[in-house]
């Protein structure tokens, strides 16, 4: 299952940005990346522009980029709970 919504991030919050918040799986191979890829489909299917979600500092984004999203050569700053650093992905 994924969970999409309106960002969280004001300035993300545009009316063509999506955020994915949650994903789960029950550990099928490629069980992410196809959820990942199937709410990009759907959100281009809607209207929307622009797909984003976060992973972590230390998380390998591999799910990611096997439904063809990419992230910014810069690393994002930290803001959310943990002071954990976490990575902007964009489906554009």
């Amino acid at each position: 299952m994924a969970i999409v919504g309106r960002p969280v991030a004001r300035h993300l919050d545009d009316g063509a940005t999506l955020e994915v918040t949650r994903t789960a799986t029950d550990g099928a191979r490629n069980a992410n990346s196809l959820l990942h890829g199937a709410a990009w489909r759907a959100a281009k299917a809607l209207g929307y522009w622009r797909l984003v979600t976060y992973t972590q500092d230390g998380e390998s984004g591999a799910s990611l980029r096997g439904a063809g999203w990419h992230t910014p050569s810069r690393p994002r700053a930290g803001h959310g709970n943990d002071h954990v650093t976490r990575l902007l992905w964009e489906a554009l």
